[in-house]
This record gives structure tokens, sequence and C-alpha cells, in this order.
């Protein structure tokens, strides 16, 4: 397969993988699997959570896509390489930077990874199966976009004042 499908498939499937990212865990997670996504809800001293079995599910069909797609020969190949850099970052974002559970990631100034990370604290405001909102990863809301944004103006302004 040449470049330009491959690349095609490849950020596709990305872009799809925050959708169904979303869905499943909207309908699925805090539906029928909630006692594995239990466990990303309630505060434990466990560096692992049942809920990371969701990372092992999607690894393992990134990995079969890999071995079955003829190395890159199959367009399924290159789904697989579109889910596996959808799980980088999501791993980086979330579990890094959002839940601190390696700590070299400090917390970012940057307007849009601290909007989303004000996405994520609104949908850890319950702990329970209902009530949740803002399910994505990626995609945030733009009332964050705008809290983030004016917040970052405020830091600003305030650090100019001290300065002047």
């Amino acid at each position: 397969m040449t470049i330009l499908p491959a690349l095609g498939i490849t950020l596709t499937t990305f872009a799809f993988m925050e959708f169904w990212a979303w869905f499943m865990h909207k309908f699925v997670q805090h539906g029928p699997l909630w006692f594995l996504h239990r466990s990303h809800h309630v505060r434990h001293p466990h560096p692992v959570e049942r809920n990371d079995l969701f990372f092992l599910i999607y690894g393992g069909i990134s990995a079969a896509l890999f071995i079955t797609g003829d190395d890159g020969g199959r367009w399924w190949f290159w789904v697989g390489v579109g889910i596996a850099a959808y799980g980088t970052v999501y791993f980086f974002v979330h579990d890094v930077l959002i839940h601190g559970r390696l700590r070299f990631w400090k917390k970012s100034k940057h307007p849009y990874l601290r909007a989303l990370n004000m996405a994520h604290k609104t949908h850890h405001k319950t702990d329970g199966r209902d009530g949740s909102q803002e399910f994505g990863l990626l995609w945030v809301s733009p009332k964050y976009l705008r809290l983030a944004r004016q917040q970052a103006a405020a830091k600003q302004e305030k650090i100019k004042s001290t300065v002047e």
C-alpha cells in the first residue's frame, strides 16, 4: 500500500477513535461494563485498576491488526496504527497529564490542555454510574476552552500588574 492511502486510513481511524471512545465511555463503560470502569471513579491506593483492562482490549485489537496486516500491505494494518496512535495519545493525555499516574508531566498551562483537564474533572464530579458529563478525550466543549482562555488571560494580567 502506498503512503497516501496508509496515512489516510491511519488519520481517519485516529479521528474515528475519538467518537468511538466517547460512545463506549458513555454507553458501555457507564452502562453494562460499569463493574470494570467503576474503579476509575473511586479513589484507591493501587497503581493499576480494573478500568485498565480497556487499554489491554484495544491494545490486543491493534496488535492483531498489525500481526495479520502483512507488514503494512493490508489496509487493516493501518487501522491498527490509528488505534495504537490514539491509545498512545490517550495514555499521555488522560493517564499521565490529567490523572498524574506517572509524575513526569506536570499540569500544563496550555489553554487547550487545561480545558481538557477541566472537562475531565467535570466528568469525575460524580463517582457513580449516572449523572456524569463530558465523556470524550480530545474533543472538548467550547465552554471549557473559553474558561481556560479566560483563566490564562487573568493570570497574565495578574503577572503584568505585579511586575509594573
